[in-house]
């Protein structure tokens, strides 16, 4: 019996329309796990990005800092401009250490690949034959042991 059926045999009153619809929907949690799309990043990989996303955040702040006080005229936008151009030059080369990381793990660990299926329609043939060639070999000798002087004994 499903829920509308049950509310349309029984008429009930405010509050215990509400309470019935709390039992018959019980509240949704907060973190639903769903299965992952993709593969955890490796560890070597993921410092790197982390470290690259902070001094990356830390020269945008940095520039933003230089852009503001080159407005107000301060005397500390020249260094910060100084500065802020150092750190970009830092930014990018943590950015390029999370591509050269990536690519030296997946060099060394290898990428986990599926072979095509024409490779694995011909490993198929091949094993099929390797089969059916033993077997017909197992046969042979079966049949050899079987007859061998099987006449001659009468």
């Amino acid at each position: 019996m499903d829920t509308h059926e049950r509310r349309a045999e029984t008429p009930v009153s405010a509050p215990e329309a509400a309470s019935a619809h709390d039992e018959a929907y019980p509240p949704r949690p907060l973190w639903v796990e769903e299965p992952k799309a993709r593969r955890r990043m490796a560890d070597p990989v993921r410092t790197a990005a982390v470290r690259a996303v902070i001094i990356t955040s830390l020269t945008l702040i940095q520039a933003m800092a230089a852009f503001l006080l080159s407005l107000t005229g301060s005397w500390l936008a020249f260094p910060t401009v100084l500065s802020s151009v150092a750190s970009t030059v830092v930014a990018t080369w943590a950015v390029l250490d999370v591509w050269v990381t990536r690519q030296v793990w997946n060099q060394r660990h290898g990428v986990l690949s599926e072979p095509s299926s024409t490779a694995r329609h011909l490993r198929r043939e091949r094993r099929r034959a390797r089969r059916a060639a033993r077997a017909s070999a197992r046969e042979a000798a079966r049949i050899r042991r079987r007859g061998a002087g099987g006449l001659s004994r009468a």
